[in-house]
Parts: C-alpha cells; structure tokens; sequence
C-alpha cells in the first residue's frame, strides 16, 4: 500500500462553499443577526458545531447555536441539487485507488450530504466520514482520527484539503497536509497554516501523488509526527 490519503470533500472534491456561506447567511438572518458574508466564508470548513460562535460571538451560539444549525440545513436543502463536483474529483480518487493509496473521506458535513457528493464523485464504495460521527468537527483533529480508524490505517498518511481548517486538524493529529485554492482561500495563508505544497487544480494534484509527504499513523487512530 502506498499510504493513506484522507481527503477534505467540501471544497476539495466538491465546490459547496459558496453554498454553505449563502445558507449560514440566511439562517443567520432568520434570527436578526447578520454576518457579513465574508465572514462566514471564512469559516468554511469548520463544522456547524463551532462556526456560530466564531462568526457571531458565543452569546449567539449559546441562545441561538441549534437554531441556527436546523436553519441551515434547511437553508441548504434546496441548493443540494446545484451542488458539481470540481474538475477532476473523479480522477484524483481513481488514480489513488490505481496507485494503491487507501482513500478515506474525512468531511465536516452531514452524512447524508456527504453521501450524495460520493455519488457525484462517483465513489460509492469509498469510506468516508461525517460530522456524525465525531464530538468535534475540524479543526480538532476527531475527523481525520476516525477516518484513520475507519480504514484500519497503521501506515503513512496524508491529509488534502482546501481550507486552513483542514490544516489546523491535520496538524492536531500529526499529519502532513497539502492542499487546493479550490475552496477560495490563498495560496499564503494555506502555507502559513501548515500546507506543505498548494495547488490550483485537482489534476495538477493528482500528478503528484507519489511525491506527498507522509506521516505515520498511529495504531490507535492519533497520527505520528514525523514527515517523509
């Protein structure tokens, strides 16, 4: 086996942040709050449990935070069906599987989400998983553990991603990460957050994949900390 590859979805393999910044948008407004959608964009990434309060104070999350969280699902719903997958998803999970790389989806979306984007990647049998599944949503490391785990995965590792949340929860779990422009944030601040390469494009990614750095994962799902 080559390694494992623990891949972001959202805004990695498929391009929903602009989606979910207009759906968090919405469900802010429908409690008379409002963030500048810039703000909200720039918590993409994070799962639903921590970007109330990020973006508009704990006082919101603590009055508001589950309100909010069901508006948003219910402001998504009708967008899910606009939802594409990026140029080259499809060949970045094949050309891993070919490459023998175990490919792990470790996303901070709903399951149910996170099931219809592996139909439009067209990777049913690929694991994957969901904020369902953890306590905490990135940036703590609990997505790319279980993701880990989920795979049995003993061996080296890499996690890609898009946003500087990814990076924040690779580096908690000991890990390498690269990652794309492809969820709108800069190549700089990417770097700064601990991304080792970045790319434009998920093709120009996949014709690296033999060169990613990689980390040892632990055999308890926690990751080592040195890189290749």
């Amino acid at each position: 086996m080559s390694g494992t590859l623990v891949l972001d979805v959202d805004g990695t393999l498929v391009d929903t942040n602009y989606h979910h910044a207009v759906a968090w948008f919405r469900a802010f407004r429908r409690f008379d709050v409002t963030v500048p959608v810039w703000r909200i964009h720039r918590a993409i990434g994070m799962g639903g449990d921590k970007l109330v309060a990020a973006v508009a104070g704990d006082h919101v999350e603590e009055s508001r935070g589950d309100d909010l969280r069901a508006a948003w699902e219910e402001e998504f719903e009708p967008m899910l069906d606009e939802v594409r997958p990026l140029a080259g998803a499809h060949r970045l999970v094949t050309t891993a599987l070919e490459l023998d790389f175990a490919v792990v989806l470790a996303s901070s979306g709903k399951r149910r989400h996170v099931d219809r984007y592996l139909e439009l990647v067209d990777a049913p049998d690929v694991e994957s998983t969901s904020s369902d599944d953890v306590e905490q949503s990135k940036p703590a490391p609990d997505l790319v553990e279980t993701a880990l785990r989920r795979v049995g995965s003993e061996g080296r590792a890499c996690v890609v991603g898009d946003s500087v949340w990814d990076c924040d929860a690779a580096a908690r779990a000991g890990l390498p990460v690269v990652a794309l422009r492809t969820g709108g944030y800069g190549e700089a601040e990417l770097r700064e957050r601990g991304a080792s390469a970045v790319y434009d494009e998920l093709d120009l990614l996949r014709a690296e994949l033999t060169d990613l750095p990689m980390a040892q994962a632990a055999r308890e799902g926690a990751c080592g900390s040195g890189t290749r």
